[in-house]
């Protein structure tokens, strides 16, 4: 009944966060799975498979780079404080080519993403947008670019 109660160690004890004896918390999803992919890199892997899709038949497009930004510049070209004025903010741009850099084409990630719910609106969009660019730079209607342009 009288059990002496054994003397404290001397050195402090090393606290873990192992509650329960379960093992030490890990990440929530391996990096290999989609879930650990942040926002931008998945929105521009929606850019690349566009991109690749419409390469098949525009080899050219090679030539062009593309970029994602998350939102366009507010500089307007008139120097005034209204960059956009009444008109919507572009979900798109291009960049004509220099001696110096390739054309580019560029797609606002935020702009894009607020327009649409799902994934598969949000790769429907970055599809128009880019088919839309690539029309724009080559000089070509965007049904000549994507014959399947606006049928979704």
């Amino acid at each position: 009944m009288d059990k002496p109660v054994p003397p404290r160690a001397t050195e402090p004890r090393t606290r873990r966060r192992d509650r329960h004896g379960r093992g030490m918390r890990g990440p929530v999803a391996p990096p290999q799975v989609p879930l650990s992919a942040s926002r931008g890199e998945v929105f521009m892997d929606l850019v690349q498979e566009s991109v690749e899709r419409l390469e098949r038949r525009w080899p050219q497009l090679a030539d062009i780079e593309f970029l994602v930004l998350d939102v366009p510049r507010m500089d307007s070209p008139d120097g005034s404080d209204e960059a956009f004025g009444d008109e919507t903010v572009p979900l798109g741009g291009t960049l004509s080519a220099q001696e110096d850099r390739p054309a580019r084409i560029v797609v606002y990630r935020r702009p894009v993403e607020i327009r649409t719910k799902s994934r598969d609106e949000r790769a429907a969009l970055v599809h128009e947008v880019v088919v839309e660019q690539v029309a724009e730079l080559l000089g070509l209607a965007p049904e000549s670019v994507d014959p399947r342009y606006g049928e979704d």
